[in-house]
């Protein structure tokens, strides 16, 4: 977790933020007149939406919000101004701070909230100077007329976001597939989740062509980890499914990737990531809904009896595929996947997957290409969830033409396409094994920052849990 937060009644904290709109007249604020002329000129004149005191002891951050900014764009506002005040914070020492409004402004207090514990977040195990560099901000005191449940929510998404992230940075020689199957299954019963875990036995005796050949340049087994969340009050009949790509390093294999593109491999396991804590903050929270997580699980290299472009492999359906590259591997364990959902009889399946190169030239890190099948009613709420979290979301179509890409003269597909549309072709692959409503969501953009983006911070973003959490909470909330 980046910071311990709670609602308080009162507190003795003596750094604080206030938070109130705009207008608000300034008087309220009870500073003294020396404090009242530094904000009206700050505010009034200069036109300064966060301001910073020292006085009582302490100090006061000021943020002034407009009320009659869009509700996405206002949310997404406090969150970016709540990691500017987590880095002065920070560079001021201050272990506690105390947020506190007394305007109607529950949603807005908790987007700073969410800003402020999101930037906190720190990836520093490996190094000798941990102590020194880690941040001094601890706890979050929040003083304010909200809804506990909501307060209960953001610190559950805070905590899977983060969870998500550190699985992503960690490095391969610290989590092979192996290890990634023993930490999310440990983690998701630890909170009363089921998990079963798969190993190359059982994945052989299941015939998943897909994970075995991208398996087969490495000395590390695959998995393949099934997590399920089943209350006994859950309201819906049939399970939402989350799958995702677990390749947990990606070399390219014998189609090997220029040294400069290999650097941030270890990130390629994003979509499992994303699903496990997906399927974390779903259990945390009790929702009254039935979920399962499908995550195989591999890495991809150049051994000496690793598959090669020509070979022609079957997957888990039956279905042969040409292999024409050894780099659009995670297509093919996500296929034996989510063939392997159709045995739940699913409501929906949603696949997370750091996928493709041509998504991340798409549309950059700033949101999530997307694709549907059969899900067109429901992706109207996806969307909105994605406003509202800041991930949003760029709908891609999956026209019937792009499919004519993957056609093979010597088996029934080809697991690339063209040199256009490759994020399209790479999800018309996956549609081939699927049989329910489903949605594709490539992250290859914004899971992995190499530069510092506000509460996203560097490294892994954990990009897609907040927006999946969101879905899922009124998604139930609807049934």
């Amino acid at each position: 977790m980046a910071l311990f937060i709670h609602h308080v009644a009162q507190s003795n904290t003596s750094d604080r933020l206030f938070l109130t709109e705009k207008n608000e007249p300034l008087e309220t604020l009870k500073l003294n007149q020396e404090a009242l002329e530094f904000v009206k000129n700050q505010r009034d004149k200069l036109k300064k939406e966060l301001i910073e005191l020292n006085q009582f002891g302490g100090i006061q951050f000021l943020l002034f919000f407009d009320k009659e900014m869009d509700e996405a764009k206002r949310l997404e506002w406090c969150r970016k101004q709540g990691a500017q005040v987590n880095k002065s914070a920070n560079s001021n020492g201050i272990s506690t701070l105390l947020l506190e409004t007394k305007s109607d402004a529950a949603a807005e207090i908790l987007a700073v909230a969410e800003g402020l514990a999101l930037s906190n977040y720190q990836f520093h195990k490996y190094r000798k100077d941990a102590a020194d560099k880690k941040n001094s901000l601890e706890k979050l005191e929040i003083l304010a007329d909200i809804n506990l449940k909501k307060l209960e929510h953001l610190i559950i998404a805070v905590e899977a976001n983060c969870w998500a992230r550190d699985l992503v940075n960690e490095p391969l020689n610290k989590l092979s597939a192996v290890d990634l199957a023993e930490q999310i299954s440990t983690k998701f019963r630890a909170v009363g989740g089921k998990a079963e875990v798969f190993n190359k036995q059982k994945i052989e005796a299941l015939k998943m062509g897909g994970l075995l050949s991208v398996n087969k340049g490495s000395i590390d087994p695959p998995t393949f980890t099934i997590l399920e969340w089943k209350p006994e009050n859950a309201k819906n009949t049939k399970p939402v499914v989350l799958v995702g790509k677990g390749v947990v390093y990606d070399t390219g294999g014998l189609s090997l990737k220029p040294s400069n593109a290999m650097d941030t491999m270890k990130c390629d396991m994003g979509g499992a990531a994303t699903v496990a804590a997906s399927i974390f903050a779903v259990a945390s929270a009790k929702l009254p809904l039935h979920v399962i997580a499908l995550v195989p699980a591999t890495d991809n290299r150049p051994d000496g009896n690793a598959y090669v472009p020509g070979d022609v492999i079957t997957m888990f359906d039956g279905t042969t595929v040409e292999v024409l590259n050894t780099d659009a591997e995670g297509r093919l364990i996500l296929a034996d996947a989510l063939t392997y959902a159709k045995k739940f009889s699913p409501e929906i399946v949603f696949n997370f997957a750091t996928l493709t190169g041509a998504a991340a030239r798409a549309i950059g890190s700033q949101g999530i290409v997307a694709m549907e099948v059969k899900a067109a009613d429901l992706f109207c709420d996806l969307a909105q969830s994605g406003n509202l979290v800041h991930e949003r979301l760029v709908k891609f179509p999956m026209w019937d033409e792009y499919r004519e890409q993957l056609r093979s003269e010597i088996a029934d597909l080809k697991n690339i396409g063209g040199p256009e549309g490759g994020a399209i072709t790479a999800g018309k692959f996956l549609e081939h094994f699927t049989d329910y409503p489903f949605v594709h969501f490539d992250i290859a953009g914004p899971a992995f920052i190499e530069k510092r983006d506000s509460y996203r911070g560097i490294g892994g973003t954990g990009t897609g849990v907040r927006l999946m959490f969101h879905y899922l909470n009124e998604y139930a909330n609807k049934l």
